[in-house]
């Protein structure tokens, strides 16, 4: 098949119903999901093709997006290590071309008072410094590549009266615990300074957000990981895996990578057949998303939009949206349970109503691009890097949550630390999302057995069923 206007040729098509829960691999070149972000990247990095023979390497890594191109890169940048970096689809096909492109200042699904309740104040703290210096990173590379940044700070809007007091309390906690500088705004200064949302009844903004167009960003990654030596073979899912005297044998179509240390970077795309330290340890659930057609002149005053910082509400399954470059409204929020019902139409009406909710005068308004990814959620709802069996020398760095925009390329360097063993001496290795591994991540927090594994979604469908009513009616 001929090559599209990205990636490298395309062995099979777009496949909308694929499910990391039920499809054994993502599949052989896959072709893109039908993101905004695709359709506007420009002409990708040039890549070194499918894998086509067998080969020995030091250092593979799984996964072509924002994780695994960070983790490649700082390989070679900090280390010289040149990496191998496997990918099923096209490169950067999973998260990094489907997600929102909001990247904050965090990880995972917990608050900052939530991780004071889990772990106490002193170990909050060093998170927060943690994740800081993530997001700091993250910024400094938004300045050197082109990816459309705006470092417009965050927006978390109340969607009902009731948590305002949430978003004061919230404030309290991150200016007081943790010295930012986050601040409450009337739904009037929403309304004047940034946007007409009619849902909205006040806000907190923070200042640390940029927004970037994720697909040009992961780009980037890989023309500077690939400027040092790495190496990115797209078309080569890992079909199977043996270790052998401790090399791992990853099997491709193109042949076998024998490689001495490997690196999982595969977030909500984790195959349950990939590798037994993966099997069963995240929760893959569906975020849909879509791009509107450009604003009118018109509209864009009707809606009074002054500011391309970007905006979530305070639903548990909350909305995330944003003013794009070229004036098009983007934005997205929870989906099906299963891949096989994602391409039902009350998935994409969902988000829909909440454009006639939120911008009255964009109701109706034409859609010009829709798709849906998976988002790879833990146990604890919080992430993890790390190497899950000391006797195997596999790592990991999974789990955000919906949160990973900024946190992957953090992620990606400490993985890359873990993998050449400078690690030990670090005191940031003692945190939580570094010193253990995924557990089971079972809906109700009660059942750690694999064998409750294949009904993990009932229960998925009644938490769904609950954080609405919770949300919308109590």
């Amino acid at each position: 098949m001929k090559a599209t206007s990205l990636g490298s040729t395309i062995l099979n098509p777009y496949q909308p119903t694929y499910d990391p829960l039920v499809n054994d691999s993502p599949g052989h070149g896959t072709d893109y999901a039908p993101t905004f972000w695709v359709a506007s990247a420009g002409i990708p990095p040039e890549d070194d093709g499918p894998v086509s023979g067998d080969m020995d390497v030091d250092v593979v890594v799984i996964g072509s997006g924002s994780t695994g191109m960070a983790t490649a890169l700082y390989l070679a940048e900090d280390y010289g290590i040149k990496a191998v970096v496997l990918e099923a689809g096209q490169t950067a096909w999973g998260c990094s071309s489907r997600s929102g492109g909001q990247g904050q200042n965090a990880s995972g699904r917990l608050s900052r008072s939530q991780w004071i309740d889990r772990w106490g104040v002193d170990t909050a703290k060093k998170l927060d410094t943690e994740i800081r210096r993530g997001f700091d990173n993250f910024k400094h590379l938004t300045e050197e590549i082109d990816c459309d940044a705006f470092d417009g700070g965050h927006l978390y809007m109340a969607h009902k009266p009731a948590k305002m007091g949430y978003l004061r309390d919230t404030v309290a906690v991150r200016n007081k615990v943790f010295g930012y500088n986050s601040r409450i705004l009337s739904a009037a200064e929403v309304r004047e300074n940034y946007c007409d949302e009619q849902e909205q009844v006040g806000a907190m903004f923070e200042e640390e957000g940029v927004g970037v167009h994720p697909l040009k960003f992961t780009f980037g990654l890989m023309r500077k990981a690939r400027s040092l030596g790495a190496k990115v073979h797209p078309a080569s899912p890992v079909l199977g895996w043996e270790t052998v005297n401790g090399v791992h044998h990853l099997q491709t179509p193109g042949g076998v990578v024998r490689a001495k240390r490997v690196a999982v970077c595969t977030g909500g795309y984790t195959g349950q057949k990939l590798h037994k330290t993966v099997k069963n340890k995240i929760l893959p659930i569906l975020s849909n998303s879509l791009v509107t057609r450009p604003l009118t002149d018109a509209e864009m005053i009707a809606c009074n939009f002054q500011s391309k910082t970007f905006m979530t509400d305070t639903r548990t399954l909350r909305f995330y949206y944003r003013l794009l470059e070229g004036n098009r409204l983007q934005i997205g929020s929870r989906s099906s349970i299963s891949g096989a019902d994602a391409e039902a139409p009350e998935h994409l009406k969902l988000i829909t109503d909440a454009i006639a909710r939120k911008f009255p005068p964009l109701a109706g308004i034409q859609i010009d691009y829709s798709w849906w990814g998976w988002v790879d959620v833990s146990h604890d709802m919080m992430p993890r890097i790390t190497r899950p069996d000391p006797k195997l020398n596999v790592w990991y760095a999974i789990g955000y949550g919906g949160n990973g925009v900024s946190f992957s390329t953090w992620a990606g360097k400490r993985l890359a630390q873990r993998v050449v063993g400078k690690d030990g001496q670090d005191e940031a290795f003692k945190l939580p999302i570094y010193n253990s591994p995924l557990e089971y991540p079972n809906v109700f927090n009660m059942i750690r057995s694999e064998a409750f594994a294949p009904f993990r979604r009932f229960g998925q469908y009644f938490l769904y069923k609950w954080y609405w009513l919770n949300d919308e009616k109590l």
